[in-house]
């Protein structure tokens, strides 16, 4: 099919419409969480942090939400200039694994070293706002990829990426069926999706917010390997897998929230 447009400015509304069905077509599916589990994720922060956090963040990011810049960390993706911050983005240790040992860190980065160098630039009081900019859109996409139980995975299957099954009569992996395939059959949008999360008292959210990025991210593999016996290789995922790990998705991309506001809040407090 071919369309012909004239106007000048019809051809660049036209060439601005096609760019932003790419990226929503393109990032969503093949990332963490996809677009709308990050932004879910990055709203329900929103509505934790404390006043002075808010104020502090809104500076650094000219007014833009956490949702805006929550998918900043994979859009850089096609920009050369940032491959080294692609393994980052995962954790990979070996099953069973209760520590962290410097052995099985990845040379190049992992999530874990990528969460703490966000911290320690942010709170560095001589880091550049540009440099802190950068590393505050990192941070909320990072606590995204924590939340996702396949960013705590193996390595050996590219954390779950190498598992093909069926969702609903096509075909994909394990990893994406996580990442965007039970969020986006879910139909809802990131505002409607932060807004339907449990009811927990202050008490339930201090313990969630309780601990460390090292706990998070055990208590990340530890779900890791239930997702992994979840399903077999080519089996056909529909209604049923959703009824059973949709709810755990929502408790996920809570808890991810909950934790990157407390984790904004000790930074700009």
């Amino acid at each position: 099919m071919y369309i012909f447009v004239k106007n000048d400015f019809m051809k660049q509304l036209l060439v601005f419409a096609c760019f932003l069905f790419i990226i929503s077509t393109g990032f969503a599916g093949e990332n963490d969480w996809g677009q709308t589990g990050h932004r879910a994720t990055a709203e329900i922060a929103q509505s934790h942090l404390s006043k002075s956090a808010k104020k502090e963040i809104a500076k650094l990011l000219n007014g833009r939400s956490l949702a805006f810049v929550s998918t900043f960390g994979d859009e850089i993706k096609s920009d050369s200039k940032y491959r080294k911050y692609s393994p980052w983005h995962y954790v990979n240790l070996p099953e069973g694994a209760t520590k962290y040992m410097a052995e099985d860190a990845n040379p190049d980065g992992d999530l874990l070293m990528a969460l703490r160098k966000c911290v320690e630039v942010l709170k560095d009081k001589n880091s550049p706002n540009e440099e802190k900019e950068f590393y505050l859109k990192m941070l909320v996409h990072f606590m995204g990829d924590l939340h996702q139980p396949l960013h705590a995975g193996r390595g050996e299957d590219k954390g779950g990426n190498d598992i093909q099954v069926g969702w609903f009569g096509d075909g994909t992996n394990l990893h994406r069926v996580w990442d965007s395939e039970m969020i986006d059959s879910y139909d809802m949008s990131y505002s409607e999706m932060a807004d339907n999360t449990y009811n927990l008292s202050k008490e339930a959210r201090q313990n969630i917010a309780a601990g460390t990025f090292e706990d998070w991210m055990y208590e990340s593999k530890a779900l890791s390997t239930r997702v992994y016996a979840s399903a077999e290789v080519g089996e056909k995922l529909s209604y049923r897998y959703m009824y059973d790990w949709f709810p755990v998705v929502g408790e996920q991309l809570q808890k991810g929230g909950i934790r990157l506001a407390q984790v904004l809040n000790e930074i700009f407090d």
